[in-house]
């Protein structure tokens, strides 16, 4: 009847201990979910899986996006400028924008190929001034990768970028240049004042 009672009692006692680890293991979710709110930190980490020509995967930019701090109290005004080494057809959809540091934003550039024979080519991007360049981060964009187009064939492109809120806070305009060059010839140098260029075609338009 002793033994009986022993076994009776270290079942209970390994009854209480299965519950209650089924218990934290059903809890666990909704704790950490409390400490990620309390806390403001909703990735802890994220994984850059690599997607050919478009940098991060498109879920991990919308997550990396929703998960930066956007500083409210900076507006930053981003132009952008391109740059065609050939006889086709390269241009921003927009020629500027406002953006705060923090805030993911998307810009698309167009390219038409008017040529009578099909061509690869490659941008290569440059930023004024040049101490914005570390703070521009691309999430996606077609610099990344080459591309061949048709005779009369179009593209849109999207650039997906995030400014660093780390940017010096003298920094107010970023002026953002793509040089579009056909693959196989000589690869130009970065244009050297963009943003001159950009205020000498706003004053030829005025």
């Amino acid at each position: 009847m002793a033994r009986r009672g022993d076994n009776l009692r270290m079942l209970g006692k390994l009854v209480v201990v299965t519950v209650g680890m089924f218990s934290f293991g059903y809890l666990l979710i909704p704790v950490y979910k409390a400490i990620c709110d309390a806390t403001g930190v909703n990735i802890l980490s994220l994984t850059e899986r690599q997607v050919p020509g478009n940098g991060v995967a498109a879920d991990d930019a919308r997550a990396l996006a929703k998960n930066t701090q956007v500083d409210t109290s900076r507006t930053i005004i981003v132009e952008f400028d391109a740059n065609a080494r050939g006889p086709w057809q390269f241009k921003p959809a927009r020629r500027s924008m406002q953006v705060h540091p923090g805030e993911m934003a998307t810009v698309l550039y167009e390219f038409e190929n008017v040529q009578d024979r099909r061509m690869s080519a490659q941008a290569i991007p440059s930023y004024a001034p040049r101490q914005a360049a570390p703070h521009f981060n691309k999430l996606e964009c077609f610099c990344f990768s080459q591309y061949t187009l048709d005779p009369g064939e179009k593209k849109e492109w999207p650039v997906v970028f995030v400014i660093d809120p780390r940017l010096p806070k003298d920094v107010t305009t970023i002026t953002l240049s793509y040089t579009f060059f056909e693959v196989g010839g000589k690869i130009p140098a970065a244009p050297q004042s963009t943003a001159g260029g950009m205020q000498a075609q706003r004053a030829d338009s005025s």
